[in-house]
């Protein structure tokens, strides 16, 4: 499994725009991630660095693979 780079919340959610996702709302340090024909909302933490555990379970529960994310962040092979 590839290693997943460190990112910025805000870079998080760019990846995740160029994916589907939109901005729902910004609520305390969080933004809030919905997209339409899915039931859950990804919430995003904005903050400098985004843990990678969490960032593995973003990519997961937007039924995303690590690979197909890191291609949209233009990290990928």
């Amino acid at each position: 499994m590839p290693e997943l780079p460190v990112l910025s919340g805000r870079e998080v959610t760019k990846v995740f725009e160029r994916l589907g996702w939109e901005v729902a709302r910004r609520r305390g340090s969080h933004i809030i991630l919905v997209k339409s024909g899915h039931i859950a909302t990804l919430s995003v933490p904005d903050h400098r660095e985004v843990a990678r555990g969490t960032l593995r379970r973003l990519i997961t529960r937007a039924g995303l693979s690590v690979e197909g994310f890191l291609q949209a962040a233009g990290k990928g092979r």
